[in-house]
């Protein structure tokens, strides 16, 4: 007796492989390969397999078009920050008296930057600094609070004490914030933070949760650069 192998059907994968695999067989079947019809993404009509090789590659060229398009976008948005950056840069090394150093930090933000509302706390000063405005308010708890932040904090006003040094700005709470802390050293280092700027928005989506902090740790960076003149 004598018994039948059973032979699995040949499958659509199965085809694709034997083409792939086998580059050299609409050379030998070019006919195969002129006959081929398939519908159009554009329309019911039917378009030869040359047609619709060259209608992906249109549309491929057009994504890459849009993807290039999109990164001069960002490259010319990202020049346009390092400038600003640079001039604020500038303004901060010319202040020759320390006790406006804050001032300008806070007004280099509103003026550059277009941030609407900004504020700066610093303690730990020296003996010169010790009554200045920008070294009162700040009380332990937020001073710990700096401490603990090892990158820019972004997200929605949840009542945070810093925000009340912005009231006095505008009137009424900010609904978004960002918390630099200021230390001596990189941002995310274990050093203790020597003080707090904030910037305020009453947006809700301009300092939102997901916003990239790069930009905003490099100001902090710079910032406590300055600021370190009072300690």
């Amino acid at each position: 007796m004598t018994t039948s192998s059973h032979i699995p059907p040949i499958t659509e994968d199965d085809i694709a492989q034997f083409l792939t695999q086998t580059p050299g067989f609409f050379e030998r079947h070019a006919e195969v390969l002129a006959s081929v019809q398939i519908s159009s993404p554009h329309g019911t009509r039917a378009v030869s397999l040359q047609e619709r090789q060259a209608e992906m590659l249109r549309e491929k060229i057009k994504g890459l078009e849009q993807r290039i398009m999109e990164m001069v976008r960002h490259g010319n948005e990202n020049a346009a920050i390092s400038a600003k950056v640079d001039h604020w840069t500038s303004a901060l090394l010319q202040v020759r008296d320390p006790m406006d150093l804050p001032q300008a930090v806070v007004d280099g933000l509103r003026t550059l930057f277009d941030v609407p509302q900004a504020a700066v706390r610093v303690w730990g000063v020296a003996g010169p600094y010790i009554d200045a405005d920008f070294t009162q308010g700040a009380s332990e708890d937020a001073q710990a609070f700096a401490s603990s932040l090892t990158m820019p904090f972004c997200g929605p006003n949840l009542g945070f004490e810093p925000a009340a040094w912005l009231a006095g700005e505008a009137g009424e709470p900010p609904q978004s914030l960002a918390l630099l802390p200021l230390r001596e050293g990189a941002i995310d280092s274990a050093t203790p933070a020597f003080g707090l700027l904030v910037l305020g928005s009453h947006d809700p989506q301009r300092f939102d949760a997901t916003l990239g902090t790069e930009f905003l740790a490099r100001m902090a960076e710079l910032a406590s650069a300055a600021l370190m003149r009072l300690r």
